[in-house]
C-alpha cells in the first residue's frame, strides 16, 4: 500500500445520498480476485450518461471525490474501493459513510474522510471558484488555496494505516524480529515430522 500523508488535486462533486456500492462498481464486474482493472467500469450505469457528473470537464483528472451521505452503504463488496482508486481517486470527502465501504476504502489505500454536510458545502463551494484541494491526513485538515480550511477527524489507526502505508501484512512484519525472537525461545509443542 502506498504511503497517503495528504492528498492533492482536482476534484469531482458527486453530490447524492445513499450511493451504494453495486452503483460504485455492479455485480457483473465482480469476477476477478485483481485489485486493479475496476476503474474503468467505476458507476458503470451512470457512466453511460453524458451529463453524469464524472463525465464533465470539471471532473477530469481528479484525485478527490465529494460525495453525499451514506457514500458506499449496501454489500460489503471491497471492489468498490478498489474501483474508486483505480480510477484515481485518492480521498473521497462526505458526511457520513457505509461502515463496512469505510473499512474496506482504508485497507485499500483510499481515504474515508467524514466531514459534515455544512462544511462540505463550503468546500464544495470554494471548488467551484477554483477546483483545487489539499486534503492534508496528518494535519487532519481539508485546505483550498481561497485559504478555506476544515478540520476532520480520522481514527488514528486508520490514519496511522494511510500516512504510513500500512496494511494488515506490513502492521505484522513491523514486528517480525520480535516474532522471530519469540519462536526461537519457545520450542513447538509438537514435532512437524510426526504431523507429516
Amino acid at each position: 500500500m502506498r504511503k497517503l500523508p495528504r492528498v492533492e488535486g482536482r476534484v469531482a462533486v458527486l453530490d447524492r445520498p445513499d450511493v451504494d456500492t453495486d452503483q460504485i462498481i455492479p455485480k457483473q464486474f465482480l469476477k476477478r480476485i485483481e485489485r486493479s482493472g475496476y476503474g474503468e467500469f467505476l458507476f458503470y450505469d451512470w457512466m453511460k450518461d453524458p451529463g453524469f457528473e464524472l463525465r464533465q470537464p470539471d471532473a477530469e483528472g481528479a484525485s478527490i471525490l465529494l460525495a453525499g451521505r451514506n457514500f458506499g452503504c449496501g454489500s460489503s463488496r471491497e471492489h468498490a474501493a478498489w474501483a474508486l482508486e483505480d480510477y484515481g481517486f485518492l480521498a473521497v470527502l462526505a458526511p457520513s459513510f457505509g461502515d463496512i465501504f469505510r473499512t474496506n476504502a482504508v485497507k485499500a489505500g483510499l481515504a474515508p474522510v467524514v466531514v459534515p454536510a455544512a462544511e462540505l458545502a463550503r468546500v464544495r463551494a470554494a471548488v467551484q471558484d477554483r477546483n483545487e484541494l489539499v486534503v492534508d491526513l496528518e494535519a487532519l485538515e481539508v485546505r483550498h488555496p481561497s485559504g478555506l480550511r476544515v478540520s476532520f477527524e480520522l481514527d488514528p489507526y486508520d490514519q496511522e494505516s494511510l500516512v504510513h502505508g500500512l496494511d494488515d501484512i506490513a502492521r505484522t512484519l513491523v514486528h517480525e524480529a520480535d516474532i522471530a525472537a519469540f519462536e526461537a525461545s519457545h520450542p513447538g509443542r509438537f514435532d512437524a515430522r510426526t504431523l507429516a
